[in-house]
């Protein structure tokens, strides 16, 4: 949980400016709208992973902080620099064969659903720090798990939110299959995986999380 706004990892007059911008570009349809309906469904992010229905969207700290800074780069350099680009394009002649302003503008609409995505996610955040399980034995969220099957293969993941979690640094979504098997479980418990290929009984062989940063 986010908590309240003097435990807010960040100046809380620059956010609530920034908000107010962000309202403003949520809200004016002006710069994206020639006849776009078609890209109105911002749930199509590419790779965007889709949350449990009524359920937060539980980060760690450094997730939150990395999207919380892709957002705002996205309002106060990226989406204003585009801005001009498409202002100074437009003064050149047939919009309609101007490659700079119809990029310009596609460049827009991308930069302009990303943020409205963003802000979503981040609107029903639930910041979870793994650190406070520091020395604890039993599964949460946040824990790095080494398991083993029945195959004697051992993987170790480290248990992530959905959009923060990547696969290629051995990182789970929390609702992943294998998150949700092991979740609560502790070390040397053997809990069952459902696979494509059928159950699978995976024993927890060590469980481990960050220490508190001093």
């Amino acid at each position: 949980m986010l908590g309240t706004p003097e435990t807010w990892p960040f100046d809380r007059r620059q956010y609530t400016a920034r908000r107010q911008r962000l309202h403003n570009v949520v809200m004016s349809k002006a710069f994206t709208r020639e006849n776009d309906a078609a890209d109105d469904d911002d749930e199509s992010e590419a790779g965007a992973p889709a949350l449990p229905a009524g359920t937060r969207n539980y980060m760690t700290p450094a997730g939150y902080q990395r999207l919380r800074k892709e957002l705002m780069d996205l309002l106060d350099v990226e989406r204003p620099k585009m801005v001009e680009t498409v202002s100074w394009a437009a003064k050149n002649g047939d919009r309609s064969e101007n490659g700079d302003y119809l990029y310009g503008k596609k460049r827009l609409r991308e930069i302009d659903r990303r943020i409205r995505f963003l802000t979503r996610r981040l609107d029903i955040a639930e910041v979870a720090d793994p650190s406070v399980h520091h020395g604890s034995d039993q599964i949460f969220f946040g824990a790095r798990v080494t398991y083993g099957n029945e195959q004697g293969e051992e993987r170790t993941i480290t248990i992530k939110g959905v959009d923060e979690a990547d696969n290629l640094q051995g990182e789970v979504s929390w609702v992943s299959p294998i998150a949700r098997a092991l979740l609560k479980a502790r070390e040397g418990d053997e809990v069952t995986l459902q696979t494509p290929g059928g159950t699978q009984r995976i024993e927890v062989l060590a469980v481990s999380y960050p220490e508190a940063k001093a």
